[in-house]
């Protein structure tokens, strides 16, 4: 399998305009607390709180805790989706926090998650994703 990378002409969208009001921030977290990170309730908590500081809203939970140890964790928001992988015998972890929306606060998010997590080093990458003005304008209501 390859990585296919495609251009398209952006005249072709010619009458929409675009924003960067969609962010997916890619957290490493390193040294953390081998605990925590093993902890399924814990980590489902602090990513609820921290889908609520980035002024996201949680549709639902799902997590999974490994043998003999890890998790993952998914929060589902209104907004997208925020998740957690773990490897606490390597006291390391892989965050996604994905956030769409011109009131949400992403960062926030990661830095409550670097200090609940206790992350001694940590590489932090921001993606500026670009959908057309249009999607930022509808309305969507979770059902």
């Amino acid at each position: 399998m390859g990585i296919y990378n495609t251009s398209q002409n952006l005249s072709s969208f010619s009458d929409e305009k675009f924003d960067h009001h969609s962010k997916h921030l890619l957290l490493e977290l390193y040294k953390c607390d081998c605990e925590k990170l093993n902890d399924e309730s814990f980590l489902r908590c602090i990513l609820n709180r921290a889908a609520k500081l980035a002024n996201a809203t949680v549709l639902n939970l799902i997590s999974n805790k490994f043998e003999p140890q890890g998790v993952t964790a998914i929060a589902l928001l209104a907004e997208s989706h925020i998740s957690i992988h773990t490897w606490p015998e390597s006291n390391y972890s892989a965050v996604d926090i994905f956030t769409c929306g011109q009131n949400m606060m992403p960062e926030l998010a990661s830095q409550y998650l670097i200090q609940s997590l206790m992350a001694k080093e940590h590489t932090l990458r921001v993606i500026e994703r670009n959908p057309p003005s249009k999607v930022h304008k509808q309305i969507r209501t979770a059902v």
